[in-house]
């Protein structure tokens, strides 16, 4: 099988690393790729913005399947064009992507299907959200609407700091996404990410995560990306998982259906587990990043049947194996970053860190040059390993972290400290 990926960050990398080690591939192309996915895959100069331009490509060298690994090209419609074209593709399209590309699209569902969610009210400027804001005090949470790279989400610990917020995203500090701005009450719990592979009617769950979306130790300072995350997720029972498939993801895809585009591809739920249980915060119609990352550290089985059968519509009978061991993974970052950050650092001794006992580099913002790695993002690498526990799988990792010389990075030092 021909296959190509979409994307150029960390959960691309992972993704091509398990789908490299599968017996059924012929050939592994990622567009555009980065410094680390050169080393798994082809990676070749396509803007997945140009549709013609990726038919044209899966056309000429007889692609299989086409796995969308961010939220932009789904929510822009990229399936659609590919299935149109008769190229079969992993993803959901572009009326159900709007899960992620509109969070009123999805509190709207929540309130129509009794998804338990937080209370929330959708505004179109910012006298009308500020004088919710005063009538509701804080803490609030002020969201923008549509996509802002994980980054359009404020936990408002005061009214001031949710005016503030408000008042810039009508300001457009984040582009069309804050056109319009969702306010939800703030909720107390545990946050966790649930992740299911659905292929228009069948359910299949994926192990359990936790992303750490704050930028400093012990879950302060902006939101980011996210920071880092671990697998399992020891929050994530068994009897929270099913609530979370009865409760919120099997309405969820009940819903699709009967708007008429049943949803296809990986859901990922961002969850609150809160005193009540599982609440959903927000969905992502892709898999996590740095999710991912320990999930394909975590998956023993070849992925690339899985994907197949959830764009075929054939999921079920499937069941992916996982190790029972832990995986953990810690985002290097850029000084700055989720500010402004500079480029073009040289970052050494992955190989070295590489080369520790069940340790994986992947790489996010990355480029080669002159031999070289050179930092180009924000979230430049994501260090992963496994445990037997998350403790040993969080020493696995740290010590490969503490391998690589990287002046201009930073990265936070308690990953996984709820499950410690």
């Amino acid at each position: 099988m021909n296959i190509l990926v979409i994307g150029s960050g960390g959960r691309e990398h992972a993704l091509c690393w398990k789908i490299q080690q599968s017996p059924l591939l012929t050939k592994l192309y990622c567009a555009p790729g980065n410094g680390g996915i050169e080393d798994v895959a082809s990676c070749v100069n396509l803007d997945s913005s140009d549709h013609e331009a990726v038919i044209s490509f899966c056309q000429t060298n007889k692609i299989d399947l086409v796995v969308v690994g961010p939220e932009a090209p789904l929510v822009n419609g990229l399936v659609d064009d590919l299935d149109k074209a008769g190229i079969s593709s992993f993803g959901p399209n572009k009326f159900a992507s709007q899960l992620e590309g509109s969070k009123g699209f999805t509190k709207d569902i929540c309130a129509k299907y009794n998804i338990p969610t937080a209370a929330y009210q959708k505004f179109q400027n910012s006298e009308d959200a500020v004088a919710y804001i005063k009538k509701n005090g804080a803490p609030i949470v002020i969201k923008a609407d549509g996509l802002a790279a994980g980054k359009g989400v404020i936990v408002a610990m005061s009214e001031k700091e949710a005016i503030d917020a408000v008042n810039d995203m009508f300001a457009g500090s984040f582009g069309d996404a804050g056109a319009e701005v969702v306010i939800e009450a703030f909720l107390e719990g545990e946050e966790a990410s649930f992740f299911a592979f659905i292929d228009g009617e069948n359910i299949l769950p994926l192990a359990t995560a936790q992303d750490h979306k704050r930028v400093g130790d012990g879950d302060t300072g902006p939101n980011t990306g996210g920071m880092g995350a671990y697998s399992p997720a020891p929050v994530m029972t068994d009897e929270m998982c099913d609530r979370t498939i009865n409760e919120i993801i099997k309405p969820t895809v009940q819903a699709l259906k009967d708007m008429g585009a049943p949803y296809k591809g990986v859901l990922f739920a961002g969850l609150m587990i809160t005193d009540k249980g599982p609440e959903l915060i927000e969905y992502n119609c892709r898999f996590g990043d740095p999710e991912c990352q320990v999930l394909m550290t975590r998956l023993e089985s070849d992925i690339l049947p899985v994907l197949m059968a959830t764009a075929e519509g054939n999921l079920d009978g499937i069941t992916p194996k996982w190790t029972s061991d832990a995986a953990l993974t810690v985002v290097m970052a850029a000084k700055g970053y989720p500010g402004s950050y500079e480029k073009g650092s040289v970052i050494k001794n992955i190989e070295a860190a590489n080369a520790l006992e069940k340790t994986n580099v992947f790489q996010a913002g990355t480029r080669k040059e002159g031999g070289q790695i050179l930092a180009n993002g924000g979230r430049v690498l994501n260090v992963a390993a496994l445990g037997k526990t998350v403790k040993e799988a969080k020493d696995n990792a740290y010590k490969a972290v503490e391998a690589i010389e990287w002046q201009d990075g930073f990265y936070r030092k308690d990953i996984g400290w709820r499950a410690l």
